[in-house]
């Protein structure tokens, strides 16, 4: 092959996926979590000649961005996925969603067919010409920024703004599409030549639009000054108080403020709850600790809240999973709030920069510590024990089992809790570790979450991070084990199985009649398949706690993932709020009676 003068490159130029690599490193991205594909190729060459991102391939699109999410939810830097065109790209939906409900901020990199083939039957064309369906039209109710790469230059301007935009409150996912001939462009290099204006109108953002020329290495925040008159009324009303609730949600650990919340408490001499999705952010073994608020939460919270004045929600707009079961007292409480966005339930609001906000209502606060009121605290909620015939082979009850996992935890270790019967549990059952994160993915609540995300967390982190899922999430994405293995993530699986959609075949069970049993399957020996399948991991089928404990403290001494399964029962009753009218009346509870109306006897409808 002869190769003529306009083949070679450029003086001064460089790909534009060389220039986007050098860019995702500067702002501070060590990670590209994906999938590759004809049509994402060049930038994975180029993540890898840059030698400053490692690319981590994946085995499926939703596992990389959950990757993405987890890496961002345990390192407060953004998290990014790359994908190729067509089924790829729409693999990508589910995770990004999830980050967008939960406001984590991800860039996603998506690529797509050269745009001369656009409209004209192009494999896996997505541009919404000639008949194909528009990506952008499919990502822009996901993102807060969305844009259609039309031409190398116009990178320049587009990729400070998607930064921009997935680290601006609202956080969350920035989507670039990117062609391939696009991303094989060359760009000219600062400072080599004047850059070419843009073709086409500029992109319309997903959302508010973003700072504009900011250092993309630099995460923007709140410029806006906090609200004096909204300043002014929350302090009065925490002033006059004497009892108060916090109840603390997930904008605390992305605004990193532990510390600030831990201080406003002590001013206040208040309890403090947690929202399911955030059980890291105050330490559990603190006597003003109350427990978690919600569906999958601890009576002494509602007790709690039925004895204070106010109750103070701190960067949480309590949605329904953490309000349940609680909307009498809260109707009966003040209620003030502290967080960028209003909360669901009525009350005087402060918003702007939560770290600023904590500060200010603490400043005007006399400086003297209080102790709280004497409490209960985190008592578990006693669930019947399911009776197995004698055939049945031995399970592992979730109290002995998350026993287990607190035993052997160690304090600086992040947690990631799957969906379904064990998810509650482990929030319910299990403190949060002192100096790692404790995450489940309300957002969305898919099933499947916790494989990827906790990858994604290790690496980031090479801390060690325990995933805990049942057989159902593991059915769905549990092969990313084998991206764990390839990477030598730090990350322990603990697979709670008990053969069936648990969770399903419950609701099933207790509302509407329990004719079907869709949910319920024949036994799978999971530890023996995987096993099996990587003989290099060290795999365990624990029959006991203690097996389990055991297994769990071998592998906090690798280095690499290890894997853990136990079988459970599908009809042990989880600590999940809207199931606990029947466990009453399963144990024979007298309070059960027919003379109470459901809505007396707590069923909440959830899902």
């Amino acid at each position: 092959m002869t190769t003529t003068i306009s083949d070679l490159p450029e003086a001064g130029t460089v790909r534009l996926v060389d220039h986007l690599a050098a860019e995702l490193a500067r702002a501070g991205v060590t990670h590209v979590f994906g999938v590759g594909g004809a049509n994402i190729e060049d930038l994975y060459d180029a993540v890898h000649r840059s030698g400053t991102v490692r690319g981590v391939v994946a085995k499926h699109e939703f596992s990389a961005v959950t990757m993405a999410d987890g890496y961002a939810r345990t390192t407060r830097r953004l998290g990014v996925v790359a994908a190729t065109s067509g089924g790829g790209a729409m693999n990508l939906v589910p995770g990004l969603a999830e980050a967008y409900a939960s406001q984590v901020p991800v860039l996603a990199l998506v690529g797509q067919p050269p745009t001369a083939q656009e409209g004209h039957g192009a494999f896996q064309d997505s541009s919404g010409k000639g008949g194909s369906f528009d990506a952008a039209e499919v990502f822009t109710p996901i993102s807060r920024f969305c844009a259609r790469v039309e031409d190398a230059d116009s990178l320049r301007e587009l990729l400070p703004r998607a930064l921009a935009a997935a680290q601006t409150d609202p956080r969350g996912p920035a989507v670039l599409l990117l062609p391939k001939d696009v991303q094989q462009a060359r760009i000219r290099l600062p400072g080599r030549g004047p850059a070419r204006t843009p073709k086409g109108p500029a992109p319309t953002p997903a959302g508010p639009t973003p700072a504009q020329g900011l250092p993309m290495s630099v995460p923007t925040a709140s410029a806006a000054r906090l609200d004096g008159a909204a300043l002014a009324e929350v302090s009065n009303v925490l002033r006059g108080a004497d009892r108060v609730l916090v109840i603390a949600g997930e904008e605390v650990a992305a605004a990193d403020a532990r510390a600030e919340l831990a201080e406003l408490a002590r001013s206040l001499g208040a309890w403090v709850a947690v929202t399911p999705d955030a059980k890291d952010v105050f330490d559990n073994h603190d006597p003003r600790f109350a427990g978690v608020a919600g569906v999958m939460g601890h009576a002494n919270v509602e007790d709690c809240l039925r004895r204070a004045d106010v109750c103070l929600l701190v960067g949480t707009r309590l949605p329904l999973l953490a309000r349940g079961g609680l909307e009498r007292a809260l109707a009966a409480t003040d209620v003030v709030s502290l967080g960028h966005a209003r909360p669901f339930v009525p009350g005087a609001a402060l918003g702007g920069d939560l770290r600023d906000a904590l500060r200010a209502v603490t400043g005007g606060l006399p400086a003297r510590p209080r102790d709280c009121p004497q409490h209960a605290g985190p008592l578990p909620t006693l669930m019947p024990a399911p009776v197995s015939p004698p055939t049945r082979p031995r399970t592992v009850p979730y109290t002995e089992a998350v026993a287990a996992v607190e035993a052997a935890l160690p304090q600086d270790a992040h947690v990631f809790v799957d969906a379904g019967n064990a998810g509650a549990s482990a929030i319910h059952l299990l403190p949060a570790p002192r100096h790692g994160r404790f995450v489940v993915a309300l957002g969305m609540g898919g099933m499947g979450y916790t494989f990827g995300a906790g990858i994604g967390a290790a690496l980031a982190t090479g801390r060690r991070t325990y995933v805990l899922a049942g057989d159902g999430a593991f059915f769905m994405h549990g092969m990313e084990v084998h991206t764990a293995l390839e990477y030598a993530a730090p990350v322990t699986f603990v697979i709670f199985n008990n053969n069936a959609h648990a969770m399903c075949a419950l609701r099933e069970e207790f509302l509407q009649g329990g004719s079907r049993t869709d949910d319920l399957f024949r036994r799978t020996d999971i530890a023996a398949g995987v096993a099996a399948a990587f003989p290099s991991l060290d795999v365990t089928g624990a029959e006991n706690a203690a097996q389990l404990r055991k297994a769990l403290l071998r592998s906090n001494t690798g280095g690499g993932p290890a894997f853990v399964a136990l079988d459970c029962d599908p009809r042990e009753i989880p600590p999940f709020l809207p199931f606990q009218p029947f466990a009453e009346a399963t144990a024979g509870n007298e309070n059960a009676d027919t003379k109470e109306s459901s809505d007396e006897r707590r069923v909440v409808r959830v899902g």
